[in-house]
């Protein structure tokens, strides 16, 4: 059996004909074979050794836990006194809901692909191509406003310092801009030792949180009256305990921010150092790693919510939430100055601002993992997207522009940034409900559509209430459509081969062949009367003058799947009605034959030569039915395919049309 780890011609070859200093230096490390690319957190990387769970958390933890540095004072703007109650329902969401489908798709997707993965393995072809794009677009909402927001919040803690220079203020804008900055230039420069960086801020930004909070509630306990001035402005206002409840149902969407980090969770899994029974086919420990890992950061981030919207609620006026107040996106921090000092205060300052634009580097990797890892494989975003440098300018200027029209504003960022997170954990539980009922569990089917029905409301919800999120998101969504499509187009005469075998008997019928040159005749595979085979052997004789006597072989593409893009191709040597035939599975014809034809001559030596027939129809339907399904005018593409990938046309494989 011969293989072809390669492309004869690897589409991402014409960025290196002409080599350039600036050109080679973005695309530095862009992989060869597209259909392998993973990205950042795809698989361990080759200088970077597997971590313990709990270092990992801290990655995804960058994320998540940042969260605290605005939520408290964010669902205390959203909900107001029933903040407390909100927050209690929010909790049990995560621990009862997020949690345990998060957990079910770790153990499905135990190399980091994550829910959309799941999905995509559910949903096959075009349908399933098109809800993935969708779903990348929420999936960039959530990232991308993840970066924008925290890098604004950070602002917001360095301008409300009381240190900070006067000339700072009312200059959010441009300093959440230098953060972006900032980020984009470590990640131009390399995101090394990562893990490591983020442990530090963790550890320290949850001590700090520690203190401010055992303080918060030791005022709570020494000062009993805010406890109960509290429950009598509530019960004054809403009366009915369970009317109380009912409110914090309504507005417990709105405090959505506190579930992000869940999907970056998973989407780190290949860090998490296994077990060492563990095999690729079955990595069971680093299964168990992920358990704990979303577990142990779900349980620290529910007493944190807990407590920080407790004695935030209790402790500042209501006065201070709003849009020019000391609290405002920053409640724990205004504590921290008013309890344990300016000095205090400003440790906690820099310690938020630092762990703060450090999540925002979390999004970044999640973004340089997603967008890799769907759009190449798809055909739907260019070679150099494969690449991590040119990713990092694309999204850093996204960021600059979302910056720009939210002027930094926090709150303004809110909605959107719940709408991506909700969404990504709705289609979670629905690919979890769907995966146990593929499996025919019924007990898990009956509850993981429950969480689904829960996650469904709380993102309908939101959006009925904030509906900038989804116009964010609908914008990103119509990009990422537009420019995967247009992509695909430009892309279709690329050979799409990522690796390609011949089987025993394939070998044989080349083998016979070893004078060549070697003659294949294109063949429709729905026709295969033993007079089909004949007559097309006659017209080839006929109207491309092939030889008689000559030594021909069939070939035959079945199209499977016509949404793929990249496919590993195994070439099969049969024999029909007395015809030698190669037949190939494949995502379409034209490229399939020329990336086959490009692999013969390169294992034999020998050139081959393919004749076909002229296709019948109107161009413009064939040209549409080969976007789309893979087909169409199959002679001209083929030529076109080889044209692309072969400049030498004394080396390009002959095509005979009649």
């Amino acid at each position: 059996m011969t293989t072809l780890t390669r492309p004869p011609a690897d589409p991402s070859d014409r960025y290196n004909r002409h080599p350039h200093r600036l050109r080679s230096w973005l695309l530095e490390g862009m992989p060869e074979g597209s259909g392998k690319r993973q990205g950042p957190h795809g698989q361990p990387q080759a200088n970077h050794t597997p971590q313990p769970w709990w270092k990992v958390m801290c990655l995804t933890g960058v994320d998540y836990f940042s969260t605290l540095g605005y939520q408290p004072a964010i669902a205390a703007l959203a909900a107001g006194m029933v903040s407390p109650l909100a927050t209690v329902i929010l909790v049990a969401v995560t621990l009862l809901g997020a949690l345990p489908v998060y957990r079910r798709v770790a153990a499905e997707s135990p190399r980091g692909e994550g829910s959309i993965a799941m999905l995509e393995r559910l949903l096959p072809r075009w349908g399933g191509k098109l809800f993935v794009l969708a779903l990348l677009g929420f999936a960039a909402t959530d990232f991308m406003i993840t970066i924008t927001l925290s890098a604004a919040d950070a602002s917001a803690h360095a301008i409300e310092n009381p240190f900070a220079p006067d000339f700072l203020h009312g200059q959010e804008v441009a300093i959440t801009l230098a953060l972006i900055a900032g980020l984009g230039i470590v990640f131009l420069r390399g995101f090394k030792e990562a893990i490591n960086v983020a442990v530090a801020l963790v550890a320290v930004f949850l001590l700090l949180n520690a203190v401010v909070v055992l303080v918060g509630l030791a005022h709570v306990l020494s000062e009993a009256h805010v406890v109960t001035d509290w429950w009598a402005a509530l019960n004054q206002q809403h009366g009915n305990p369970l009317v109380m409840i009912g409110i914090a149902l309504l507005v417990f969407p709105k405090l959505a921010l506190g579930l992000s980090g869940f999907e970056t969770g998973v989407a780190v899994m290949p860090q998490i150092q296994g077990g060492p029974e563990d095999t690729e086919a079955k990595p069971d420990g680093r299964i168990r790693g992920a358990h704990k890992l979303l577990t142990t950061a779900a349980l620290i981030m529910s007493a944190f919510l807990i407590a920080s919207s407790f004695i935030t609620t209790f402790l500042i006026p209501a006065a201070e939430f709003q849009p020019g107040g000391k609290a405002n996106g920053r409640a724990l921090a205004f504590l921290a100055h008013q309890y344990l000092g300016d000095g205090f205060g400003t440790v906690y300052d820099l310690s938020t601002i630092a762990i703060l634009w450090f999540a925002g580097a979390s999004a970044m990797a999640g973004l340089l993992n997603l967008v890799p890892r769907y759009l190449p494989r798809f055909g739907m975003a260019p070679a150099w997207t494969r690449a991590v440098r040119p990713l990092v300018l694309v999204f850093t200027a996204v960021a600059f522009l979302i910056t720009v029209v939210f002027e930094a504003d926090v709150e303004a960022q809110g909605g959107a940034y719940a709408t991506g997170v909700l969404v990504l954990m709705t289609s979670a539980s629905i690919a979890v409900t769907l995966s146990a009922r593929r499996k025919q569990q019924r007990g898990r089917t009956a509850a993981f559509g429950a969480i689904a029905v829960v996650f469904t409301y709380t993102t309908v919800a939101n959006v009925v209430e904030r509906p900038d999120g989804l116009k964010i998101a609908a914008m990103f969504i119509l990009g990422i459509v537009a420019v995967s499509f247009v992509s695909r187009a430009r892309r279709s005469f690329e050979l799409r081969a990522t690796h390609i075998r011949l089987d025993e008997r394939a070998v044989e019928f080349m083998a016979a062949s070893e004078e060549g040159p070697i003659r294949l005749i294109a063949h429709e595979p729905k026709r295969l009367s033993a007079a089909r085979y004949r007559a097309k052997l006659e017209h080839a004789q006929l109207a491309n003058h092939l030889p008689a006597d000559s030594d021909v072989i069939f070939i035959e593409i079945l199209v499977d799947d016509s949404s793929d893009f990249e496919q590993e191709l195994l070439v099969t040597g049969k024999v029909r009605h007395g015809f030698r035939i190669l037949e190939v599975h494949s995502n379409n014809v034209p490229n399939t034959l020329a990336a086959v034809l490009l692999h013969l001559r390169d294992v034999t030596g020998l050139m081959p030569h393919i004749y076909f027939r002229w296709t019948e129809g109107n161009p413009l339907t064939n040209l549409t039915r080969f976007l789309l399904f893979g087909e169409g005018e199959i002679a001209p593409v083929t030529r076109e395919v080889l044209r692309e990938a072969e400049p030498d046309v004394t080396r390009r494989p002959w095509v005979h049309v009649g």
